[in-house]
């Protein structure tokens, strides 16, 4: 049999607890079933050298060795034609993946196979020249700024997935609004679906609408505009500008649901509070404030 194409090795910490291998490769590092299969079936986790079958244990200190072939997973290749010389900004990246500061105005990805000019069409032309690929984990609106995942290889993306449905990573964000807020915070919790009248928009209650969710916090008012922090708890489309339009607060330069009140939207991810696949570590990477957004508000913002 020839070599796998993707190898995750990792040693296990001091504090590891002694598990089965089912429960490291299930219940702690969270992966898929069809993962687990794939690696029994072919005997390509290894322990310390050697394969061990799923009800054996595994101990702190221990060398972990897997291999994948590309038919676990769902999209094995990535396709997004590489930018050559992509000016990208990278604030964080280990083996696994990449958080990356999307400028406003650019798309996170290509809507068509020889589509060029994305986020993930820079991000694999900075990975060109290394085995790693790009794999979209979630995106950000075309005219939104600010920190987004990016996978390294298909092992992590549905764990990654799975990390975010289950609101462990959380995604932070900083929003310019008009008026101010009767309470300085609370939570935003009206479904959300498509706008009938318009195939570009959402709105709270419309077609096929599913539970969306927003924690805000205001962190201080000015000439009739507050600036606050959003905390993502779902991930529906246009969920942060769709609660915020409702509330009477839509946010300032949003050509949808706000127009005519400025020439970019003031909506930018801020902050990922991540947790590194097999490492289970919490690391929280910034995005910087883009110097567009009005400084007598953001003087209220500590990072």
């Amino acid at each position: 049999m020839t070599k796998p194409r993707w190898v995750i090795q990792e040693q296990l910490q001091r504090d590891q607890p002694i598990i089965t291998v089912r429960q490291l490769l299930q219940q702690q590092w969270l992966l898929p079933k069809r993962f687990v299969h794939y690696l029994r079936s072919r005997q390509q986790v290894t322990i310390n050298g050697d394969y061990r079958h799923m009800n054996e244990l595994v101990h702190p200190g221990d060398q972990v060795i897997m291999g994948f072939w590309g038919d676990e997973f769902r999209t094995a290749a990535s396709h997004y034609l590489p930018t050559v010389g992509p000016q990208l900004d990278v604030l964080f990246e280990n083996r696994d993946l990449l958080v990356v500061n999307k400028p406003a105005g650019q798309k996170t990805h290509p809507n068509q196979p020889l589509e060029t000019g994305t986020l993930l069409n820079d991000v694999a032309g900075y990975l060109a020249d290394t085995p790693s690929q790009a794999y979209m984990v979630h995106r950000l609106d075309q005219q939104t700024s600010g920190a987004v995942i990016v996978a390294k290889n298909p092992v992590v993306v549905p764990i990654l997935d799975r990390l975010i449905a289950e609101g462990h990573i959380h995604r932070q964000y900083l929003a310019v609004v008009t008026g101010i807020f009767q309470r300085p915070r609370g939570t935003f919790d009206w479904p959300i679906g498509r706008d009938p009248q318009d195939q570009r928009k959402r709105m709270v209650n419309g077609a096929a609408a599913k539970e969306a969710h927003t924690a805000y916090e205001v962190l201080g008012t000015g000439a009739g505009q507050s600036i606050v922090s959003l905390t993502l708890q779902t991930g529906r489309t246009h969920q942060l500008r769709v609660h915020l339009a409702h509330s009477g607060h839509p946010i300032i330069g949003d050509p949808l649901y706000n127009p005519g009140t400025g020439d970019r939207l003031l909506l930018h991810g801020v902050q990922q509070q991540l947790i590194l696949p097999f490492r289970e570590k919490l690391r929280r990477i910034s995005a910087p404030v883009p110097n567009y957004f009005p400084s007598v508000l953001l003087k209220y913002y500590q990072n």
